[in-house]
């Protein structure tokens, strides 16, 4: 499977109406496959469910209540026309991305002709996928984007938009993966992550996981954040670390 890792160029982030996280179910038959989908999914902080054949599907798109559903043509019982038939039975206007391996004119029309809202070809991107829910989620109104892409700890700044950071007042120019950790740690201040959950959201898709990588990255953070400063990134020992406005207790 050619899936590549989506670009980690900062969109808005979107949640349902009411500021709940979206849910996607993902249907697939390939392990690997949903497993990739399902991270890449979390990563951008949606909860995400997968679904391994057409009946397993149909469950839980019933118990998980989704807001869109990822869908795979060719599955070992129910194929996805016949899932999506049953699916719409009971949430008719989910939006639904069909997934498939085909590559032909008439499998996309007969995809979106069967009720599909979109269709992506394997193999495809993950950075596509992601888009093309963004879309049919806005298309859908399910969603609405976060006015403020603003994250504020104490007096440090984070534009999730324009990737701008500053503390005190004084900017702070990050490299994209010293953006990326510490926008995960300004959007869980003052709650201690785990090493490992670091790793899981930081380096999912182009690092194999050594725990070294994160403490050589919370150097260089600490370097620009905390230089000169009260500090703000703490370790907690055999466990991971923390970010909290300075002076504030654990």
């Amino acid at each position: 499977m050619n899936a590549h890792a989506p670009h980690r160029e900062s969109l808005p982030a979107l949640t349902r109406a009411d500021g709940t996280a979206l849910r996607i179910l993902v249907v697939d038959d390939e392990p690997n496959l949903s497993e990739l989908l399902t991270s890449a999914l979390r990563y951008e902080g949606w909860v995400a469910a997968a679904a391994h054949n057409g009946q397993q599907a149909i469950r839980l798109a019933k118990e998980f209540d989704p807001d869109i559903v990822i869908l795979d043509i060719m599955l070992p019982d129910i194929d996805g026309i016949g899932v999506l038939s049953r699916i719409r039975a009971f949430s008719p206007d989910i939006p639904v991305l069909f997934l498939t391996a085909k590559d032909s004119v008439q499998d996309r029309v007969t995809g979106l002709t069967a009720g599909g809202d979109d269709y992506v070809t394997k193999p495809f991107s993950l950075e596509e996928v992601v888009a093309r829910l963004r879309s049919l989620l806005r298309r859908s109104g399910a969603v609405t984007p976060h006015e403020d892409a603003t994250l504020v700890v104490g007096d440090l700044i984070l534009n999730e938009d324009s990737h701008e950071v500053s503390r005190a007042g004084e900017e702070i120019s990050l490299t994209a993966t010293e953006f990326e950790l510490l926008r995960y740690l300004m959007r869980n201040a003052k709650r201690v992550l785990r090493k490992s959950q670091i790793l899981d959201h930081v380096w999912s898709y182009d690092f194999g996981g050594h725990a070294n990588i994160l403490e050589l990255y919370i150097s260089y953070l600490r370097k620009k954040v905390d230089a000169g400063r009260a500090p703000m990134i703490h370790t907690v020992r055999g466990v991971g670390y923390i970010l909290k406005p300075a002076g504030a207790s654990a």
